[in-house]
């Protein structure tokens, strides 16, 4: 793994610039002017949650940060903010130390802040892409809150950018920002939206810019595959093929699987690879087709 070309190694030190999201102030929300459906721009929502845990059905949201930028979507150029929201909320239950570790949010921060879900309903309206860093996890959350957040088409700049071709060994926003020269007050919700659209819209890239390959792989089709019944032995097998554990709350204990999303054009391939590395010749998982309304929904 590199940094990006345009980062000057001097005495073998890369010097990393703060970004404090310069450039991404936004209007109103109630100044949005729809965008007509023949324009050559694109609306795209970043998300980003902080939240008291990882389980979308107990945990709670504790703070949210929206913003919409239009771009030209055929290049990612000519970025302009359209709008932006952002609040801390009360979960009425103590947030745990462990959050608060990560995020620095406390109890007396949040107290009696509510999230005007109306603000971001209407942002959303005007969006034709929602993206999350972890869009599966946001997309828990944020569904449960708002009605069309269910049928927004979702992206994840992780799972529809190939960081791995562009010699980007690992996904974590932190250490991409890092390899791109910056880094940001990161886990608070803003700050995690400013540096992503940053990052996917960077000027070291003159073309095939992140954000393009983005909303081009949010359009496509995918395919889930569950290597159910996989023995624990090839846990970590999977783990490095970026296969995620899937335990839902149904009970059914033949649902619980490793999971990943992949193109129609993969699935020959990787149940082959199942075969061979994990079922003995003996294919054992499934194939689930995904439609782009659906890709990052929780299960």
């Amino acid at each position: 793994m590199s940094f990006i070309k345009g980062l000057h190694d001097v005495d073998n030190c890369i010097k990393l610039q703060k970004y404090d999201g310069k450039g991404l102030e936004a209007s109103d929300v109630d100044d949005i002017i729809p965008l007509d459906p023949s324009n050559p721009r694109m609306r795209i929502c970043f998300l980003d949650l902080e939240t008291t845990g990882t389980d979308h059905k107990e945990d709670k949201i504790i703070e949210i940060a929206i913003k919409c930028i239009e771009i030209t979507k055929d290049n990612g150029n000519d970025l302009k903010v359209i709008a932006a929201y952002q609040s801390l909320e009360d979960p009425k239950i103590p947030i745990p130390e462990s959050a608060t570790k990560i995020n620095g949010i406390t109890d007396d921060m949040v107290k009696d802040q509510i999230i005007d879900w109306k603000q971001v309903e209407t942002i959303f309206q005007t969006s034709q892409l929602i993206v999350a860093h972890n869009a599966e996890f946001d997309r828990g959350f944020t569904d449960q809150r708002l009605e069309i957040s269910k049928n927004k088409i979702w992206a994840c700049s992780i799972g529809d950018i190939d960081w791995d071709a562009r010699d980007f060994k690992g996904v974590k926003q932190e250490l991409l920002c890092i390899w791109h020269g910056f880094y940001y007050d990161a886990h608070r919700a803003m700050g995690d939206v400013d540096a992503l659209i940053h990052l996917v819209t960077h000027s070291s890239y003159i073309d095939n810019k992140p954000i393009v390959e983005l909303i081009k792989n949010a359009k496509r089709p995918m395919c889930r595959v569950e290597a159910t019944f996989a023995k624990y032995e090839y846990k970590n097998l999977l783990k490095k093929r970026n296969y995620r554990w899937h335990d839902p709350d149904n009970g059914n204990k033949d649902d619980k699987a490793w999971c990943k999303l992949i193109s129609h054009g993969e699935m020959d391939s990787e149940r082959e690879w199942l075969n061979e590395h994990v079922y003995n010749n003996n294919f054992q998982g499934r194939l689930i087709e995904i439609s782009i309304i659906d890709k990052y929904k929780k299960r």
